[in-house]
């Protein structure tokens, strides 16, 4: 049966010229040089009247191959997914024969099936067809009510609270189907922040699925087991004068120079991580011999297989960018921060991106000490589309021993908001500003 024919009759007969657009159909939906020149003449025809179709002995006079079929009698959705169908099945089979055959001989075998899996994607996404638009805010209530009752039973939405409460007050925690970016200058502790987020969900019950791209897997284990031990309070330090109660040193676990005591704790340690977290932590990192192919589409791939929950990309300049379709400066890093932004989207993760800002001068006080200075969006330039399309923006900057996270947008509300807290990860210990403890930093001071 030749759908395309009996599309373009039935528009014709109906005139409707709109269903083509309705329907998502467009001329590569065509098989036939026939359907194809129908298909052009049509719409040329409703755009100089008034969006009519014109009458079929007007058609077949200008396109005179064209085998017009009368009474077509079946909907424009049913047609119109035999159609899609079946052009999405030639255009599969003209990519194998085709661009695939050629590319098989010159690409290696990840990149291959990369190129592959993305070109098929791009095919099924153009097979699209719709048969509504949008959600009708009178009419659909029964979708919005089955919605909620899944979001109150914890189903389908998900709100994991962040390790600095200031944070969880301000935005409410991070929601699912949401990307969240960090930015801040070479050195300031990005991968420290975000780390301490994701373990955070997974002390929540969260599976997490972190994206290594920068930091060897031993060191950011060290790190994380720093911080994890912090939590439990197994170390006692003194820094700077100040004691301070955390975890191991996460130094000595990278050069494997803990004493044998500490060593034995240690164990133990490993030993009951399971006993009091809950949830997941999965980890790709830069070292993995089987981590060659860090795109979007592996990234969706690992988010399905580990079903995970909250994801850390560190970060996306690492990544391998989408194809650059617009031709533009920055179009491949806007293309792949959109390919994040769906995914998020569409899994209903919890996405963390990390970027990096640029370095500035302004940043010392009058006698040329550093002070502490989240840095500003402007300061973003390589990668601004991360910070377009994330509902939060967080600048991070650190300083002997302190931190300070600054919201920089948000959708819910909270920018400009600043958090402050204590910065040795070196002890596993990063966590804000208990008010007591401000209280006490400006003791006798007078305002």
């Amino acid at each position: 049966m030749n759908y395309g024919e009996l599309i373009l009759s039935k528009v014709i007969e109906a005139n409707d010229v709109n269903a083509l657009a309705r329907f998502n159909i467009t001329i590569s939906d065509f098989q036939t040089q026939e359907e194809k020149d129908a298909f052009v003449f049509i719409k040329e025809y409703a755009s100089q009247n008034r969006n009519n179709a014109p009458d079929y002995r007007t058609l077949i006079n200008n396109v005179p191959g064209f085998n017009f079929r009368e009474s077509v009698s079946d909907s424009f959705d049913y047609m119109s997914k035999q159609l899609k169908e079946y052009s999405t099945q030639v255009k599969i089979m003209q990519l194998l024969q085709g661009e695939a055959t050629e590319n098989f001989e010159t690409m290696k075998g990840f990149e291959f099936a990369d190129w592959l899996s993305t070109r098929v994607q791009d095919i099924k996404n153009g097979a699209n067809y719709r048969t509504k638009i949008g959600t009708d805010l009178v009419h659909d209530t029964n979708d919005f009510m089955t919605e909620y009752k899944a979001r109150k039973r914890g189903e389908s939405f998900r709100i994991w609270k962040s390790a600095f409460p200031t944070m969880n007050d301000t935005i409410g925690g991070y929601l699912s189907g949401n990307v969240y970016t960090w930015y801040g200058r070479s050195g300031r502790g990005k991968s420290i922040f975000t780390m301490v987020e994701a373990l955070e969900s997974a002390l929540q019950g969260a599976t997490v699925l972190v994206w290594a791209m920068e930091i060897p897997k031993f060191d950011w284990l060290a790190r994380a087991y720093a911080y994890l031990s912090a939590k439990q309070e197994l170390q006692k330090h003194h820094i700077g004068g100040t004691s301070y109660t955390a975890g191991f040193e996460a130094n000595k676990l990278m050069q494997g120079k803990l004493s044998d005591i500490n060593e034995e704790a240690f164990e133990d340690f490993l030993r009951n991580l399971n006993t009091w977290i809950p949830g997941k932590i999965i980890i790709r990192a830069v070292d993995d011999v089987d981590f060659y192919s860090r795109g979007c589409t592996q990234l969706e791939s690992d988010i399905l297989q580990t079903k995970a929950d909250v994801v850390l990309i560190d970060p996306i300049y690492y990544m391998d960018y989408e194809r650059n379709t617009s031709n533009t400066a920055g179009g491949d890093v806007a293309n792949t921060s959109k390919k994040i932004r769906h995914i998020a989207g569409h899994t209903k993760t919890v996405i963390h991106v990390i970027t990096q800002a640029e370095e500035i001068r302004n940043d010392r006080d009058e006698n040329g000490e550093r002070i502490l200075k989240a840095p500003e969006r402007a300061e973003i330039k390589k990668t601004k589309a991360v910070l377009e399309d994330a509902t939060n923006t967080f600048g991070i900057d650190s300083l002997d021993g302190r931190f300070l996270i600054r919201i920089g947008k948000g959708r819910n509300g909270g920018e400009g908001t600043e958090i402050e807290g204590t910065y040795l990860p070196s002890i596993g210990l990063v966590k804000e500003f208990t008010k007591e403890e401000i209280v006490e930093e400006f003791e006798g001071f007078e305002f």
